[in-house]
C-alpha cells in the first residue's frame, strides 16, 4: 500500500512538472524575443534529457532567426549599394544619349561624349561579371580545379594587363623577381584574386603598391602593401564583408564585392587571408597551399 501512494505521488509530481514545462513553452513562444528556457525540478533523467533537447531546438532556432534577420539586413543593404552602383552610370549613358542628338555638336565632342558612354558600359559590364561570379562563387555546382600552377607567373601576367592603368595612376609599382616552388589551386579562380587584390590598390593606393611573394613550410604568400590616404583601424576587420566600402560615397563607380570574393575563393582552395593597417599602409596576406 505504501509502495502505491508513493507511486502515485511521483506520478503526481511527474504530470506537475510537465505541466509546468508546457506552460514555460507557452510563455516562451508567446515572448520569443526573451532568453528564458524551460526549467524543470524533476530528478528524473529521462525528463532532465528531454528539458535540455526541448532547449537545445530552442538555442538552434533563435540562433537560425539571428541568422536570418542579419542575412536579410545584410541583403537590403546590399540592394541598395547595387541600386546605387547601377542607377550611377545609367544616368551617365542617358544624359551623354540624349547629348549625342544635338546637332550643333562637334565630331570631337560626338567621340568624346562616346567614350564616355563605353567607359560606363564597361563599367556596368564589370559589375554584372562580379554579381555573376559571386553568385558562382556560392553554387554548390561549381567545382574548383585544383592543380598545379606558379603564382609568380600569375602575378606577372596580371600585372602586365594593368600597365596602362599604373601609368594613369602613377602609382609607384615593386613586384619581387623571386623563383618558388608550385602551389595547388584553381587557375581561374587564383586570377580572380590577385586581380581583385591589384584593382582594389588601384582604387585606393596613394603612391605605390609593391607586391612579394614569400614562402613558409606549408604556404606561398601573397603579400601586397600600399599606402593610403586615411582608414579607421576599427574597419579593418569589416573589408572582407559583402557590404563594406572605404568610400562610402562611392562615387567612383566601384563595387565593394572584390576582398569578399578573395576571401571567399582562397578559402575554398584551402588557403586563407588577413589583412592589416599600420601607419596608413595597408598590407593583405593571401596563402596558398604549396603544391606536394
Amino acid at each position: 500500500m505504501l509502495l502505491l501512494i508513493v507511486n502515485i505521488g511521483m506520478l503526481l509530481l511527474f504530470h506537475w512538472d510537465i505541466k509546468k514545462m508546457t506552460n514555460q513553452l507557452e510563455e516562451i513562444i508567446e515572448n520569443f524575443g526573451t532568453n528564458e528556457l524551460v526549467r524543470t525540478n524533476t530528478h528524473s533523467k529521462s525528463l532532465i534529457r528531454f528539458a535540455a533537447k526541448i532547449n537545445q531546438l530552442i538555442q538552434l532556432f533563435k540562433e537560425d532567426q539571428q541568422y536570418t534577420h542579419r542575412r536579410e539586413k545584410e541583403l537590403k543593404q546590399e540592394i541598395t549599394n547595387i541600386s546605387h552602383d547601377l542607377r550611377t552610370p545609367l544616368t551617365s549613358i542617358k544624359g551623354f544619349s540624349e547629348l549625342l542628338t544635338d546637332r550643333s555638336l562637334s565630331e570631337v565632342e560626338k567621340k568624346e561624349f562616346l567614350a564616355i558612354i563605353q567607359k560606363k558600359i564597361d563599367t556596368l559590364t564589370m559589375m554584372v561579371d562580379l554579381f555573376y561570379e559571386l553568385s558562382q562563387i556560392d553554387s554548390e555546382d561549381k567545382q574548383l580545379i585544383m592543380e598545379q600552377q606558379f603564382l609568380d607567373q600569375l602575378v606577372v601576367e596580371a600585372m602586365l594587363l594593368f600597365y596602362d592603368d599604373f601609368e594613369k595612376s602613377q602609382l609607384s609599382i615593386h613586384v619581387d623577381e623571386v623563383v618558388l616552388p608550385p602551389i595547388i589551386a584553381d587557375k581561374k579562380a587564383t586570377n580572380r584574386i590577385v586581380t581583385n587584390i591589384i584593382q582594389n590598390a588601384l582604387r585606393y593606393a596613394k603612391s605605390y603598391l609593391t607586391i612579394t611573394l614569400i614562402e613558409d613550410e606549408k604556404y606561398v604568400w601573397l603579400r601586397a602593401i600600399n599606402d593610403v590616404t586615411e582608414f579607421n583601424r576599427t574597419e579593418i576587420n569589416q573589408i572582407f564583408d559583402r557590404t563594406f566600402r572605404l568610400d562610402n560615397s562611392r562615387t567612383a563607380g566601384h563595387l565593394g564585392l572584390g576582398l569578399h570574393i578573395v576571401r571567399q575563393l582562397i578559402n575554398k582552395q584551402g588557403g586563407k587571408v588577413v589583412a592589416d593597417i599600420h601607419k596608413n599602409e595597408f598590407r593583405i596576406d593571401v596563402a596558398f597551399k604549396k603544391w606536394n
